[in-house]
């Protein structure tokens, strides 16, 4: 689907610069919803001075092939960019908010290693409490905020990728179709197949 409108840099994210500093970083997630595979977050910050890369959008905008080049170009101009991802088995004896939390905290950390520590973060969504950063939080942060956008994107592409390499493991599940979410080709195998070591388990049990 095409994008409807590429987001700018936003007047969240130029007042977060003068309010931090330079280095702001967009976090976003992606893997909420599907029933088998990770959650998997990006932390990225990118370039104040540069315009924003032409057509990036929230990740549920755009076509696969856009997604891809986009992240492509993503990857090389952000001046830092890192993932976290919290799996099928963390999801299951956390809880989905919890191990999102801890999928974007590895995220984080992971952008610290790196040796950019972000002056301040922006989140998509609501406010975390236990993030144990401090950050604004932008409800459909992807769809209004550049770099939230930029994160939406490599989390996505990255996730996908990885959803068909596991199909390739586990043939029958259409991963490389639906990356997991529970469609009736999805829910129609694991019915026939059982469960994979990458099912969520507490989003398979039958009502």
């Amino acid at each position: 689907m095409p994008s409807r409108r590429s987001p700018r840099w936003s007047r969240i994210e130029r007042d977060a610069r003068e309010t931090y500093g330079e280095l702001i970083a967009g976090i976003d997630e992606v893997g909420r919803g599907p029933l088998a595979g990770p959650v998997v977050a990006c932390a990225v910050i990118m370039p104040a001075d540069a315009r924003a890369i032409p057509g990036v959008d929230d990740s549920k905008r755009l076509a696969p092939d856009a997604r891809e080049a986009l992240a492509l170009r993503i990857r090389e101009r952000a001046l830092a960019l890192a993932l976290g991802a919290a799996s099928a088995r963390e999801i299951d004896r956390l809880n989905i908010y919890r191990a999102t939390t801890l999928a974007m905290r590895r995220a984080l950390a992971r952008l610290e290693r790196l040796g950019r520590v972000p002056d301040h973060v922006i989140v998509d969504g609501r406010l975390i409490r236990t993030l144990g950063v401090s950050h604004t939080a932008v409800v459909g942060g992807d769809g209004k905020c550049y770099a939230v956008a930029c994160a939406s994107i490599v989390a996505k592409v990255t996730r996908d990728r990885l959803m068909r390499r596991l199909a390739q493991r586990y043939p029958g599940y259409a991963w490389e179709q639906n990356s997991g979410y529970g469609t009736p080709a999805h829910i129609a195998a694991l019915d026939a197949l059982g469960a994979t070591p990458h099912h969520r388990r507490s989003f398979c049990v039958k009502q």
